[in-house]
């Protein structure tokens, strides 16, 4: 058996691409099982596509970490607030 054989019987039998994603997805929000983490493991080392596509994930969720992390940093406080209404009441002349 050759190993563009076991690929494929790989993706048909123990986990198709489409269910793999949903693994890589399934693992960034909260663990898996070992079995679900072993076959997905499997999957991962066969599949060009779905490396690709994890890269992917993991730049994204990245990106998305540091995002959240700015904004949770970012506090307007109450001084802030009344100088901004201050200003616009000013442009407004009221």
């Amino acid at each position: 058996m050759n190993f563009k054989m076991l690929a494929k019987i790989i993706h048909l039998i123990f986990l198709p691409c489409s269910e793999a994603t949903l693994l890589m997805e399934k693992r960034n929000a909260e663990n898996i099982s070992l079995k679900e983490n072993w076959k997905l493991n499997l999957h991962l080392k066969i599949c060009k596509w779905c490396r690709a596509y994890k890269q992917k994930l993991e730049i994204l969720d990245d990106i998305l970490k540091r995002k959240l992390a700015q904004e949770e940093k970012t506090e307007i406080n109450e001084s802030e607030i009344q100088s901004f209404k201050e200003k616009v009441f000013k442009n407004l002349d009221i």
